[in-house]
């Protein structure tokens, strides 16, 4: 009885699922609702979890940040959310998904923001490891760079 209550727990307030995940990324920034859906699927979400789920959860941040009215609170949690980013990437340097993510949220800040290092590092990274990647990760990177404003249209022919 005391192992199905445990499976039970950790079943109910383990981490999402990184499949879940991407799916609501993509509409995440659709709607206000979708922004706040993917940011409560990683609520709890901590440092020492997935280093993907991190930089997912940094992502949240970024989006949530653009839906709060003081420009004070919007600095503070996009801060937040960047910071956990670039923890995410600083852990798993080599993980394109992560690259990928930062890259998306990077090509979507405003200017004055002052996140936008990296993009052209991530650009490459994602060209360079493309084509070793397999399955449902490689599809996902390549649907990501089909509809990012940072490739050329020369790119985007490479993972067609």
């Amino acid at each position: 009885m005391k192992t199905t209550i445990l499976v039970l727990f950790l079943f109910l307030f383990s981490n999402p699922s990184i499949t879940e995940i991407r799916k609501l990324y993509g509409n995440a920034l659709s709607s206000e609702s979708n922004a706040k859906e993917f940011a409560s699927k990683l609520n709890e979400v901590s440092k020492e979890d997935n280093k993907t789920l991190v930089a997912y959860k940094g992502a949240s941040l970024a989006i949530l940040s653009k839906l709060e009215k003081k420009v004070s609170d919007k600095s503070k949690k996009f801060k937040e959310g960047s910071s956990l980013i670039e923890y995410a990437v600083a852990n798993e340097p080599n993980s394109i998904e992560i690259r990928m993510i930062r890259l998306s949220v990077q090509e979507n800040v405003p200017k004055i923001v002052n996140y936008r290092g990296n993009k052209k590092e991530d650009k490459k990274y994602l060209l360079d490891h493309f084509k070793e990647q397999t399955g449902i990760l490689k599809a996902y990177i390549g649907d990501f760079i089909l509809q990012s404003k940072s490739f050329s249209a020369t790119e985007k022919q490479l993972v067609k």
